[in-house]
């Protein structure tokens, strides 16, 4: 495989957030992204005594509860910390661009750190074509793979397999 082959199967880094609802005062609770090599990693959030916003309805669409994030998340600062590490002069991707630019400006805010990475929207990267192929090709992966969906380490998964399948076909 020469070089340009080799660069064009490399998915870009991808990002994925959960959130405590939908509108304002909503907050992140889970925070995923898969690098270029397709390393994954994941964060419950536990949310900071401030954000107090709870919509059951999105609960029920990502199935995590309040529970869940006291027990098994990590602070604020906590998460921003590992992410700058991870993550310092990145730019990562994402699908839903405005709302997961804005929990992790939320997260950052709290955290009091400046974010080291970039977020810009996966259609920076895509043809007009691929842009209407988009959202056919996620709902089959979804379908073929057979994993939990709105769960931010599946969710990056599958964001990063149907670019692939997109800039490919």
């Amino acid at each position: 495989m020469d070089k340009t082959q080799e660069d064009a199967a490399q998915p870009p880094a991808i990002i994925d957030l959960e959130a405590s609802g939908f509108g304002r005062g909503s907050y992140p609770i889970e925070v995923g992204f898969a690098l270029e090599d397709r390393q994954v990693h994941s964060f419950l959030i536990r949310p900071a005594q401030s954000w107090t916003h709870w919509s059951e309805e999105a609960e029920k669409i990502h199935g995590i509860s309040r529970a869940q994030l006291q027990e098994h998340g990590l602070n604020p600062r906590e998460i921003a910390l590992k992410m700058n590490e991870l993550l310092a002069g990145k730019t990562l991707y994402s699908d839903a661009w405005s709302f997961d630019s804005s929990w992790i400006g939320r997260l950052f805010d709290e955290a009091e750190l400046i974010q080291r990475f970039r977020i810009e929207t996966v259609n920076k990267l895509l043809n007009e074509a691929q842009m209407e192929a988009w959202h056919d090709t996620k709902q089959h992966l979804w379908d073929e793979l057979n994993v939990g969906r709105h769960r931010a380490a599946n969710d990056v998964k599958v964001l990063q397999e149907t670019f692939l399948r997109v800039t490919q076909s």
